[in-house]
């Protein structure tokens, strides 16, 4: 049985120093990124598998091969880092039956009809409106970029901002 260390939500996925300081605080052994488009291209998918840090492995599954293992074989053995590029995506795992019980927000990136709800953090109405639903049913939701910063529940975030 797999022992989930971290589920964040970030658009970059695999990168630099962010990846790298969280690898270091969850102790992860095996990055899981959820995400159905990635897991249909080879050429990208390996990118972000050489992309990540020496001895960490990467698996990339879509969404419902995702909660097909952890129905079948609770994702396999070893610690999980999982990260997801989106909103929508997360939502549709959590609907689906994937074990939440924390999420992170790490980066969702800016586009028209999003707003800025915490640092570079950014959501429109449908992500909150998910989220929030995701934490009124038990699920601890929090924006955090990096480790060395604070973090703010959404709650308290999206309860500074409005969002249309």
């Amino acid at each position: 049985m797999a022992e989930i260390k971290l589920i964040r939500a970030d658009f970059r996925l695999i990168h630099g120093q962010v990846i790298t300081k969280w690898l270091k605080q969850t102790g992860a052994n095996k990055i899981l990124i959820i995400d159905d488009e990635l897991s249909k291209d080879v050429f990208m998918a390996e990118i972000y598998t050489m992309s990540a840090p020496p001895g960490i492995d990467v698996i990339i599954k879509s969404v419902d091969e995702a909660v097909q293992s952890y129905k079948e074989e609770n994702l396999g053995e070893g610690k999980l880092f999982v990260l997801f590029k989106n909103v929508p995506t997360i939502y549709d795992s959590y609907q689906k039956g994937f074990p939440f019980t924390e999420l992170q927000i790490g980066g969702l990136g800016a586009e028209p009809g999003r707003k800025v709800v915490y640092g570079p953090i950014t959501f429109n109405k449908s992500d909150a409106d998910k989220l929030t639903e995701m934490e009124q049913n038990g699920v601890k939701v929090y924006l955090h970029q990096v480790p060395q910063e604070p973090s703010i529940l959404l709650k308290d975030a999206l309860a500074k901002v409005t969002l249309d």
